[in-house]
Order: structure tokens, then sequence, then C-alpha cells
């Protein structure tokens, strides 16, 4: 157990760290909100903060231009490979009003009963009937042929990083989820306005989603927060 815990804390150590700045002047109340979220204890280890260790993260400073990040994901079965499929289907992301796709939401989130193993939350069983948009997020569909919602994301931009809050879809095996994952990437690309991206953690993911965010380019850091 002692030679396990040890391997651990080795395996932790070598881990790339990354500065993540929350700005309040971006939502005051949200901002602080989320960064209290952020640096709370860890549910099991009390003695690390909630999204410390294996936040999982993209540097988005290593790529120069969307066609960079595109040519590091693009091998046989990774995350390319399979967003070039679903495009290939007919499939395409857009921003979306969620407002716009009630029903097509409650489809989604009703779509299956557990996820990466685990129940669904309840809530997702509870039809949203109005959401309400923040200007501080982005919030991302995919729509299939006949225009009707797939999947969707909704991220936050908290400073120098952003961060996936909700990223949802039917269970297809189109490639859906690597198109809109994909493609959210490179529009922050675009834009220049963060360093990182994140996508909650690697420790605690089942092995399934471990696997679809290392695709996509997604790294397990050490991560630090300020509050700005």
């Amino acid at each position: 157990m002692f030679l396990q815990h040890y391997n651990t804390f080795l395996e932790v150590m070598k881990l790339p760290r990354a500065r993540l700045n929350f700005s309040q002047r971006i939502d005051p109340d949200d901002i602080q909100a989320t960064y209290r979220n952020y640096t709370k204890p860890h549910p099991r280890f009390k003695i690390i903060r909630h999204k410390t260790i294996g936040a999982a993260l993209i540097d988005l400073a290593q790529f120069p231009h969307r066609e960079a990040y595109l040519e590091h994901i693009k091998g046989k079965n990774h995350g390319g490979y399979h967003a070039r499929r679903a495009r290939s289907r007919g499939y395409v992301v857009r921003d979306i009003d969620r407002n716009a796709y009630v029903d097509d939401i409650h489809d989604i989130n009703t779509s299956l009963d557990t996820r990466q193993g685990r129940p669904l939350d309840r809530k997702y069983f509870e039809k949203q009937e109005r959401f309400d948009n923040q200007d501080h997020f982005r919030y991302w569909g995919v729509l299939n042929a006949q225009g009707k919602l797939v999947a969707y994301a909704t991220l936050g931009i908290y400073g120098n990083f952003a961060s996936f809050s909700q990223m949802m879809g039917i269970r297809n095996n189109d490639g859906i989820m690597h198109l809109l994952l994909s493609e959210a990437v490179c529009q922050l690309i675009d834009a220049g306005q963060v360093r990182y991206i994140m996508y909650d953690t690697f420790f605690g993911a089942q092995p399934g989603l471990r696997h679809f965010k290392t695709i996509l380019g997604f790294r397990p850091y050490r991560a630090s927060y300020t509050l700005q």
C-alpha cells in the first residue's frame, strides 16, 4: 500500500504545472463562485483542492493556429479522425441559443440512463423550459443533416483559461462528440483569448472518458488558481 501511494506521489510530481487565473472583471459573482468551487477541498482527499491534481488541460500556446491543433490530433483513431467522419456524414457545429432547442436538449439528456458507467444525475431528466445565457459563456451544438440538435456543450471563459461545464450528446458512434470538442478548441485558438482549455480532470474519470480526452489533446496537469 505504501509503495502504491509513493508511486502515485511520484507520478503526480512529474505532471506539468499550469497557473490558471480567474478574472473578476468578467463577471464578479460567477467568477468568485466558480473560483470557490474549483479550490474547495477535494471530496475524497481533503488535503488537496478540488480541481488541482490531474486537471485535464490543453495548452493552446503550443498551437499557433487551428491547423496545427488539427494536425496534432489527426492520426488514425485520434480525435481528428472521428471528427472528419462526423463531418462526412453531414454533421455541423454551430453557436446555438439553447432556448431554440429545448425539446432537442431534453431528448439528448434523456437518451441514456447512464453515462461513463455512472447513473445520470436525475436533474437531467427534468425538462428545462428556459435557459439563461451568460455573456462569458459559449454555447455550441452539433446539428445533423436534418437540422436536429444531437449534441451540445457549454463553456465558461474565466480569465486565462476556459472550462467546459456541460458536454452531452446522443450515442450513435458517428464521432459527433469528437467533432464538437475539436471545433470548440479550434474556435478558442482562432479567438486567441485564453491560454488553456479545461475539461474537468483525468483522475476519477472512467477509462473511456480519459481516452476521449487524450485523443483530443488533453493532458493531466497540476493546476494552481489565482483570483484577480
